[in-house]
């Protein structure tokens, strides 16, 4: 498929809910001592959606980054740092995507109907919520994680 027919495709995506509370401002590290709460639409989801969430300890998040504005396509440093190595914008986990996905796993601490609260979600306040899922061990890496060091010295102050 040509970038042009690729740009030209169209999905739509409708939130089904938004972060509430937790931080306002972007920043990148320490998100492991945010408490937010993600409040799910009553127009789309009926109070029983969440029936049996609360016997998980972790959540699974796909947001959108709808307060970012970049987008990178190619390669560049880590968080502009030039000690960290260049890599593709696929090796990165940036927010500065083209579709601005975000993809974050936090720890669920109550489930109140609608209302979840969790800790540790790397999304600010008013944050569209696209899905949320469950966090199955069994759907963890198998075998042995492998990943450059450049990564362990980011999320070292991440959470």
């Amino acid at each position: 498929m040509s970038t042009r027919s690729a740009l030209s495709a169209q999905i739509t995506l409708v939130p089904i809910g938004y972060v509430r509370g937790g931080r306002q401002e972007i920043r990148d590290d320490s998100w492991d001592q945010e408490t937010a709460r993600i409040v799910l639409d009553a127009d789309l989801l009926e109070p029983s959606a969440t029936q049996g969430l609360g016997a998980f300890s972790h959540l699974e998040v796909i947001f959108h980054f709808h307060r970012s504005t970049r987008v990178r396509s190619g390669a560049a440093h880590p968080r502009s740092n030039p000690h960290w190595p260049r890599v593709g914008i696929l090796a990165d986990r940036t927010q500065h995507r083209l579709n601005h996905l975000g993809v974050s796993r936090c720890e669920l601490l109550a489930v109140n109907g609608l209302e979840l609260t969790v800790r540790g979600l790397d999304a600010v306040d008013g944050t569209p919520v696209l899905d949320v899922k469950p966090y199955f061990e069994e759907y963890g890496p198998r075998g042995q994680v492998r990943e450059p060091a450049w990564t362990r010295q980011l999320m070292s102050s991440y959470s």
